[in-house]
């Protein structure tokens, strides 16, 4: 049996990593692939080394979130799953809610899971992490009534430097579906960082995805949002969270408050 090598020490126990914060200062952040975890009594037959891959969870990604959400004291909420285990960042009915092939990789632990087997994982991961983004989007939408300040919710999330060996220009990029109303102040703010940043617009993927975090916990609500995608090889190693964790508080303290 084949396992991963976890980030932290000791396996973590709840599907969530929940991290509190001040319900009142107008965001609620969500890190949909944070961990590589694979529970021990969960064989997904993919060789470890295959756990260090975008495919098994978003390589720095949770490192800046928590960075982050200590930055502008925000409620966050992480996963301690691998996306391998099951993806909550797609709707439920997806067909790519618990991938079979990812990026190449064979998961002969999901080749024949049935219905069943779908609704367990949804039950014991999936549902989880929803409602403790939930809970926090209802504790910051309870503070709005007195702050006048809807929360905004974002999501945090890594590309890989190379797409079929073809270089991707962007060191950041900020997607969205249809309302654009915290994602485009967000994309001019970093255009005028002073680093001369290249920032995708809906790149390097589109964000329009039925179903996913962002459509479940924010658009389905009326909030304003927007999916961060930071490039892999930028946030790797702690000076590089580091230093994209506080160019986002920068960024996102004038916004939160405009």
């Amino acid at each position: 049996m084949t396992r991963p090598e976890t980030e932290s020490a000791a396996p973590p126990v709840h599907p969530c990593e929940i991290i509190p914060g001040d319900p009142a200062c107008g965001l609620v952040i969500a890190c949909d692939h944070a961990s590589n975890h694979v529970p021990p009594d969960i064989d997904l037959g993919v060789p470890a080394s295959e756990f260090g891959r975008h495919i098994a969870y978003d390589i720095g990604a949770a490192a800046v979130t928590r960075r982050l959400a200590a930055q502008l004291n925000a409620p966050a909420i992480l996963t301690n799953f691998s996306r391998l285990i099951i993806d909550p960042n797609r709707g439920r009915a997806d067909p790519t809610l618990v991938m079979r092939l990812s990026d190449g990789a064979i998961v002969p632990g999901n080749a024949r899971i049935d219905e069943a087997g779908k609704r367990a994982r949804i039950a014991r991961f999936y549902a989880p992490f929803d409602a403790a983004i939930d809970a926090a989007v209802d504790a910051a939408i309870a503070a709005a009534e007195t702050t006048g300040r809807p929360p905004v919710v974002l999501t945090m999330h890594s590309f890989t430097p190379y797409w079929r060996g073809i270089a991707r220009p962007w060191q950041v990029g900020i997607l969205y579906d249809r309302d654009e109303r915290f994602a485009r102040p967000l994309i001019q703010a970093l255009e005028d960082d002073p680093a001369g940043l290249t920032v995708g617009d809906n790149e390097p993927y589109g964000g329009g995805l039925p179903g996913d975090t962002i459509d479940r916990h924010a658009t389905a609500r009326g909030l304003a949002n927007a999916l961060v995608e930071i490039r892999q090889d930028l946030i790797a190693g702690e000076a590089g969270q580091a230093e994209w964790a506080e160019r986002f508080a920068r960024v996102l303290r004038p916004l939160l408050t405009a």
